[in-house]
């Protein structure tokens, strides 16, 4: 498996598997005794109306997207829909 530095993702455009633009990446969280990747946390698109992701939502509004759904990471950060 190849390494992706987290400095490199950060602000990294998100985009759903069936082309949909969400956002762009904001945070990881993780679990810091494991050190266990849990969600993106994605700063949706201005466009993207809230209702049209099924995706929880935090306090502020961001996507929480489990790092389980993560297709790909090249240009974009592509997660399953």
């Amino acid at each position: 498996m190849s390494e992706i530095l987290a400095e490199n993702l950060s602000g990294k455009s998100v985009m759903g598997s069936d082309g949909t633009e969400l956002g762009l990446l904001y945070n990881i969280t993780m679990d810091l005794k494991s050190g266990q990747l849990h969600d993106l946390v994605i700063e949706p698109d201005d466009e993207l109306p809230e209702r049209a992701v099924d995706f929880n939502v935090d306090d502020a509004g961001r996507f929480l997207v489990s790092v389980s759904r993560v297709q790909a990471v090249k240009d974009y950060i592509v997660v399953q829909r």
